[in-house]
């Protein structure tokens, strides 16, 4: 299967699942081929970077599973929130890859032991963007929402990385699955 689409599902839990992973697939092409000197460069006027975008989404998707499995999650601080957006000096690209991927591990799991995708997760109280007069948000809406803030971030980092070396999502996808050149698309080359 190439990473330019999902496969056929099953059903609602396998398609969730599915859409989410082949979010997450787009996001890490944007970080194909970069040095981690690139990944944490900012091109453009917004701070954000390809190495920073990988790690708030993963950092995210941790949280939001954090809220799944536990009945009393751990609550991240305010400037866990805005390291998240950073890959330090002392961080790799490849690590934040790898930990991404371990955060997809976790997901699968837990996901695949929930009984009902309608279970309740409960909203975080004291988060400014969280609305304080509902009680609870179900698996489904949870999965729903991190196939969205996936995309999204996917859709930042591609602008990223265009910016800084001009490649854009179908040649790194073409280079990082091997694709053959064609009249149609040249795989990304490093310049």
């Amino acid at each position: 299967m190439r990473d330019a689409n999902t496969g056929p599902v099953a059903d609602e839990r396998e398609g969730l699942l599915a859409f989410l992973e082949q979010q997450r697939r787009v996001l890490k092409i944007a970080a194909h081929g970069l040095t981690d000197e690139e990944a944490r460069q900012a091109p453009s006027r917004s701070a954000l970077t390809v190495g920073g975008l990988v790690k708030h989404v993963a950092t995210t998707e941790r949280s939001w599973i954090d809220l799944i499995e536990f009945d009393d999650p751990p609550q991240p601080a305010m400037e866990d929130y805005a390291d998240a957006f950073t890959l330090r000096a002392d961080e790799t690209l490849a690590g934040v890859l790898e930990m991404y991927a371990e955060v997809a591990r976790r997901t699968e799991r837990v996901i695949g032991g929930v009984a009902d995708l309608g279970e309740p997760v409960p909203v975080p109280k004291n988060v400014p963007w969280y609305p304080d007069e509902l009680e609870a948000w179900s698996v489904r809406w949870v999965l729903l929402h991190l196939i969205e803030e996936s995309a999204r971030h996917a859709g930042h980092a591609d602008i990223v990385r265009e910016h800084l070396d001009g490649a854009t999502a179908m040649p790194l996808l073409a280079a990082a699955e091997q694709w053959p050149a064609s009249p149609w698309l040249q795989p990304w080359t490093r310049a």
